[in-house]
């Protein structure tokens, strides 16, 4: 069953009816961990249940959630984890946790959680670590181009002891941030509809010239310029106009992103350039952390990592069967529907785009914020330390075959 079908029966109205008697966290938490499709009686006796057994006993610390645009809905289509977290921590913790998830924009953006987090606004965020690098400039370190093979590199990475050295250590210190799990795909270029009636791309010469929107990282944007790809700053939140109106011709982005953001009906082509990181990522402010007893973050750190085992066995799911990122296309899948063409470009055209902008073929694009992010890391070579890490594992492991490790247990 396609997510959008399983709230479907349910009017935006009534989910506030609901959430209004049992709260929003409880609601969605019910909502998310439902089955089939779900009827308003269903919804209510599932938020009940999930309330009563929520408030059971007074929780000793409460934590905000703050989820940018994510809800019950669209997190079934981009697996980025965070309710299950949500709800494996509460239950791990038999309640001494209670965790206020607040999605739909409604307390930050894909641009503003990150802020809210360091500020102690909201405990704990998910949003894109390229949209939160313009408020944490370490996590640029991921988007170095073509550092990543596939998804399984990712996750290998995200797994890793190594990962903890590159990442998350530098990430806590120099922005007071936890870096918990993430989701994790590889960055294309998204088309407009002014691409429905040209050949599906097979070349990355045919985007040559085209504008396309980037995120807050600026890596990324070191590798869209040497790609000629015209990098222009738009809000996520902006992005579906500027491709409706034409103003830009793409959208760097990944699929499951255009799927769960709406924006299928103005994308024609997908093509999987797969230049960098696109990574959905869950952190903690590593001071709320820090407060908790010890025993507690030991809890939160299990939760993390059962969400990223989650995360990778079920995006890999989805991408497949519900946005519908294969070749040939499941039938009923949101690109289906939507007509989105996935253009998969061949190995020769990868390597082509990787020696026209990767640091291992361009080192001079890169010399200024490699040095930086290297000194903020404490001296090591990111861009080679990660790169060698994920070559430990074969080029063909399939991403959901990467083995889950907890990643700070050396």
């Amino acid at each position: 069953m396609s997510m959008g079908n399983k709230l479907a029966g349910i009017s935006r109205r009534d989910l506030f009816r609901v959430a209004g008697r049992y709260g929003m966290s409880s609601t969605l938490l019910a909502a998310g961990g439902f089955g089939g499709a779900m009827s308003l009686a269903n919804l209510a006796s599932a938020a009940e249940s999930t309330y009563e057994k929520r408030f059971a006993k007074p929780a000793k610390h409460t934590l905000k959630f703050g989820a940018a645009g994510f809800n019950a809905r669209n997190l079934l289509i981009e697996r980025a984890g965070a309710l299950e977290f949500a709800r494996d921590l509460e239950s791990r913790t038999d309640g001494e946790i209670r965790v206020e998830f607040i999605g739909d924009n409604q307390i930050c953006g894909q641009t503003s959680c990150v802020e809210k987090c360091q500020q102690g606004i909201i405990d704990i965020y998910s949003a894109s670590t390229q949209n939160s690098a313009g408020g944490a400039p370490y996590l640029n370190v991921l988007d170095y181009a073509f550092m990543f093979r596939n998804r399984a590199d990712q996750y290998h990475f995200l797994y890793s002891p190594k990962s903890q050295a590159m990442l998350r250590d530098p990430y806590e210190k120099r922005h007071g941030l936890k870096f918990l799990f993430s989701h994790a795909e590889l960055r294309g270029i998204q088309l407009g509809l002014a691409w429905e009636d040209k050949p599906t791309v097979t070349s990355i010469d045919q985007l040559a010239g085209t504008k396309n929107r980037v995120t807050g990282t600026q890596l990324g944007r070191i590798a869209m310029e040497a790609l000629n790809l015209n990098p222009v700053p738009v809000a996520w939140e902006e992005t579906l106009d500027g491709l409706k109106q034409g103003l830009i011709d793409g959208a760097e982005t990944w699929a499951s992103a255009v799927a769960y953001a709406n924006m299928s009906p103005v994308v024609s082509q997908s093509v999987h350039l797969d230049f960098f990181c696109g990574t959905e990522a869950t952190s903690m402010n590593a001071g709320v952390f820090d407060g908790l007893s010890g025993e507690l973050q030991d809890e939160v750190l299990e939760s993390s990592y059962w969400a990223q085992t989650h995360v990778q066995a079920a995006n890999e799911a989805a991408l497949v069967k519900t946005v519908g990122q294969s070749d040939p296309q499941l039938p009923g899948t949101i690109f289906a529907q939507n007509n989105v063409r996935n253009a998969f470009l061949s190995v020769e055209e990868r390597r082509k785009a990787e020696e026209m902008c990767s640091p291992e073929f361009q080192p001079q694009l890169w010399e200024q914020w490699r040095e930086r992010l290297n000194g903020w890391q404490g001296g090591a070579d990111t861009y080679q330390e990660i790169y060698d890490e994920v070559r430990t594992i074969d080029g063909d492991t399939l991403p959901e075959n990467v083995e889950p490790r907890r990643w700070w247990k050396a």
